[in-house]
């Protein structure tokens, strides 16, 4: 996947403001780690606003999960995806929600059915637990149909 652009100030708050950046690698890790996300040889390695994530994944699906764990985290802006997949698979999109946006309404976009909200709700766990509580600056994974 290479390097990916999230919003810098959007995203779950895990830092103090004089954390090092040692520190806010080891969070981020504990949050992916308490996610229950299936990795291998996990290692997140932050410097100012960009995390480098290496290990080894079954599937797609995980790795981009933990892409977004790590990135839908507020400080961080991008992520240097550096997962090795055994497994390989098409790529989801990813979609930046706005500001008035619906799993509802992404559905519709992207699949031509907003019943099909269900869809993404489903790929986006464990980071989503409700489909009504998404944020503007939030990314979410949209996979394919």
């Amino acid at each position: 996947m290479g390097l990916v652009d999230f919003v810098l100030g959007a995203g779950e708050k895990l830092f103090g403001k004089a954390e090092s950046d040692q520190e806010r690698s080891a969070k981020i890790e504990n949050r992916v780690r308490k996610m229950g996300l299936s990795v291998e040889m996990l290692k997140i390695d932050v410097k100012g606003d960009t995390a480098t994530v290496q290990g080894t994944v079954e599937s797609q699906a995980v790795r981009e999960k933990i892409v977004l764990a790590v990135g839908n985290t507020n400080g961080v802006a991008k992520i240097d995806d550096r997962m090795t997949v055994k497994k390989k698979e098409p790529e989801a999109k990813f979609y930046t929600v706005v500001k008035g946006d619906t799993l509802s309404k992404i559905a519709k976009q992207y699949y031509g059915d907003a019943m099909k909200y269900p869809t993404i709700f489903e790929a986006n766990k464990p980071m989503l637990t409700d489909p009504d509580k998404i944020y503007p600056g939030q990314v979410l994974r949209i996979p394919p149909q």
